[in-house]
């Protein structure tokens, strides 16, 4: 019977490697029923941090734990959580269904389900062939396999749709949401931002091993954007001086687009009617995800490419 209501809570969560600080003193916490992006640039300490839940990894300082307890004190570990961090960590002589097999039968998991997570993830038909010669995209779905063995209520994913086709990519996003919707733990880290605006409903953010944001994904994208209009006008380069002489911020969006600070959307219709400029479009201008993000972490990049 799959049990809700299993968070993961990370409190003061601390990793030093000699002088490297991976993680410092990082506090959040994965509610059920929600699908939760972890997001960070490169060497943010994401791994690191999936590693100390999973108790790969020994905190320096703090504590990590899942339904209240720590990893290694769990009963039955692959009944209660299911994780994904490394597809390639198969052996390669090693069939798709005898490697889901062996996992099975040292966590006490009957056959049955081997089959069963195998027609989940669409590679009933691969099930003989050997790991070694799978694609990127098929060990991706076999490390969902791996993961779904014991029917886990707490899943966690790191760079999960890394090899797979769009057809894959929609097939994970959907899966996941679903898991979610059960009331499942769902922890996904992935450096595809548009894919995680689609995913998630809740993002961590952390930064040089440190927390920069926890919140909801709308909360998320209003709190780390200027709010602006995007307007469309007739003749944008003599409207956008218009709105310059009125105290508004202009910068250029896609095409003719105007982005506009400064002034509220009823200020820039007044404006517009005034002076009989048309308007073809007048509205909230809604932020990317990947635009806060990136606005949000921009002082966290470790390997910042420089400009030609």
């Amino acid at each position: 019977m799959l049990r809700m209501s299993v968070r993961i809570e990370a409190r003061g969560l601390t990793k030093q490697y000699g002088h490297t600080l991976a993680v410092d003193d990082l506090s959040f916490t994965v509610e059920p029923g929600r699908v939760t992006g972890f997001l960070g640039p490169n060497g943010a300490g994401k791994s690191t941090t999936m590693r100390m839940i999973l108790g790969l990894d020994a905190p320096t300082r703090g504590t990590v734990t899942v339904g209240g307890r720590r990893y290694g004190e769990l009963r039955a570990p692959a009944h209660e959580v299911g994780a994904l961090l490394d597809a390639r960590a198969v052996h390669p002589g090693r069939t798709a269904f005898h490697h889901l097999l062996a996992l099975a039968q040292s966590n006490g998991i009957a056959a049955a389900r081997v089959h069963e997570v195998l027609e989940l993830v669409g590679l009933s038909a691969a099930a003989r062939r050997r790991a070694g010669g799978f694609s990127l995209g098929m060990n991706q779905r076999l490390g969902v396999a791996a993961a779904l063995l014991g029917d886990p209520p707490v899943l966690m994913f790191d760079e999960p749709v890394n090899g797979l086709d769009p057809e894959g990519i929609r097939w994970i996003r959907e899966l996941m949401r679903g898991f979610a919707a059960e009331g499942r733990t769902v922890l996904v880290s992935s450096h595809l931002m548009s894919e995680m605006a689609l995913t998630a409903d809740h993002l961590v953010v952390i930064g040089r091993g440190r927390l920069v944001a926890d919140s909801g994904l709308e909360e998320f994208l209003r709190s780390t954007a200027e709010q602006e209009m995007l307007v469309r006008a007739a003749d944008p380069d003599a409207f956008a001086r218009l709105l310059t002489a009125s105290g508004g911020s202009v910068r250029r969006g896609d095409g003719d687009a105007l982005l506009v600070s400064e002034l509220d959307g009823a200020a820039i219709g007044k404006l517009a009617a005034f002076h009989g400029m048309p308007l073809s479009e007048l509205a909230p201008h809604r932020v990317s995800l990947e635009d806060a993000f990136m606005e949000l972490t921009r002082e966290s990049v470790e390997y910042r490419a420089g400009a030609r």
